[in-house]
């Protein structure tokens, strides 16, 4: 193993690649499976945090709408009190009036007066519902708030927990992976984390199965199996992009003739039972 690491990348076989970024393979899937354990917790979790902030933020919006009708509210007001006393100037200029021109200006400015407080007044009327609509909103939302306060509170703690359980495990695991890369060339190591992240189900290098490629399961013709088995380069499935291993060489197969050595031995065994029953 130490004479490996010291070998540089243009020095190691490909076979000695292969078997490193099958391991490697092997690592990463563990931890997969460790991620799949935590199944869709960190994305609720990011839900919810989303969730806070879009009422967190819906509620500061409504506040400030709210500040922006009590100040026109407060504008409306002081109109109303400017054109009060506008009307109060123009009822002692009418007691003074010297003809039925300036009476007749004088009535129309206080009626146009008038009229202008009368809409004020339907203003503020509108903004005092448009307050109470939004503070019906706001308090809706800050119970909708709590909830999802409540809820990710849960949430963080159960994913805490099985992080918790899962952490060193999954530490150890990357350590591992981490002391595997420098034993694959940079060059085969970046194309296998190219499609293993384009991989559905996170495979970057498959072995071959009964003839077919392990990652999307068709056929590889026979020269293309041959050549997989030689281990002179490295070949990548011309379907699905995955770099291929022949099943011995990553240790998940044994050899034809360890599989035959069983069969042999009972056919033996019967023929010399049989030989000793007829005799």
């Amino acid at each position: 193993m130490a004479t490996t690491e010291k070998k540089t990348e243009k020095e190691r076989s490909v076979e000695e690649r292969l078997k490193a970024l099958f391991q490697y393979q092997t690592l990463l899937s563990e931890i997969d499976r460790i991620k799949t354990l935590r199944g869709e917790l960190p994305h609720e979790v990011k839900d919810l945090e989303d969730e806070i902030v879009r009422f967190q933020t819906r509620i500061q919006n409504l506040k400030e709408e709210i500040a922006e009708l009590k100040a026109f509210v407060n504008q409306k007001n002081g109109e109303i009190a400017d054109r009060k006393v506008k009307i109060q100037k123009y009822d002692e200029q009418i007691s003074n009036v010297r003809n039925n021109r300036e009476y007749a200006f004088l009535e129309k400015e206080k009626e146009f007066e008038s009229l202008e407080i009368e809409l004020a007044e339907k203003n503020i009327r509108d903004a005092g519902l448009k307050q109470e609509q939004k503070k019906a909103d706001i308090a809706a939302a800050k119970e909708e708030l709590a909830d999802n306060e409540h809820i990710l509170e849960d949430k963080r703690r159960e994913l805490e927990e099985i992080v918790s359980e899962t952490r060193q495990e999954e530490e150890n695991i990357r350590e591992q992976a981490k002391a595997l890369e420098p034993l694959i060339d940079s060059y085969t190591l970046a194309a296998f984390k190219r499609i293993r992240k384009n991989a559905h189900n996170g495979l970057g290098i498959v072995t071959v199965q009964r003839g077919a490629c392990g990652g999307c399961f068709n056929r590889i013709p026979p020269q293309r199996r041959l050549e997989i088995k030689m281990h002179k380069k490295i070949i990548v499935c011309e379907y699905c992009g995955r770099i291929m291993i022949d099943g011995l060489l990553a240790g998940v197969e044994q050899p034809e003739e360890e599989n035959a050595k069983p069969a042999k031995t009972t056919r033996t065994r019967r023929t010399v039972k049989k030989t000793a029953e007829e005799a």
